[in-house]
């Protein structure tokens, strides 16, 4: 009999101390980076225009969804690659659905302040970004395209 009354005990203390979100997808967030053609240096910024990490596209970034109490991250993605005009994409936070689950399992406490707290209400989109580059009139790049293109007719 105690065992059943701690086990209840226990299961509504983990109800109450957890949000439906942070159950189902809790830390950074995966996100698929690539560029036509590969290769492209990608620099990724936040919101507050901070340099957060640089990679070699194609790559995987792990990012925090989470800006601040009940705010979600923005990323701004920097595309450069020598013969290739730069460019940007963004990447923003949007209420994952899991949030509202709090409603029906997770209770106030999981809606108002762990889900918000934690980061876990949001998720990033989009999840994969594939940035065709434009070659720069007169590149290398641009000269190549052309021979291969020359050559085809």
């Amino acid at each position: 009999m105690r065992f059943k009354v701690l086990s209840i005990v226990l299961a509504m203390a983990m109800s109450v101390l957890t949000g439906c979100a942070s159950i189902v997808h809790n830390g950074p967030r995966a996100v698929s980076v690539a560029s036509e053609p590969p290769g492209a240096k990608v620099s990724i910024y936040n919101r507050s225009d901070v340099l957060i990490s640089t990679h070699t596209t194609p790559f995987v970034a792990h990012l925090e969804p989470k800006y601040g109490y009940f705010k979600g991250q923005t990323y701004r993605l920097v595309f450069e690659k020598d013969g290739f005009a730069p460019s940007e994409a963004m990447l923003k936070s949007e209420v994952s659905g899991w949030y509202f689950g709090n409603i029906v399992f997770g209770g106030l406490i999981g809606m108002l302040a762990v889900d918000p707290a934690t980061g876990a209400m949001f998720n990033i989109v989009p999840k994969n970004v594939q940035q065709s580059l434009t070659p720069v009139q007169g590149s290398a790049a641009d000269v190549s395209a052309a021979a291969v293109s020359g050559s085809a007719n």
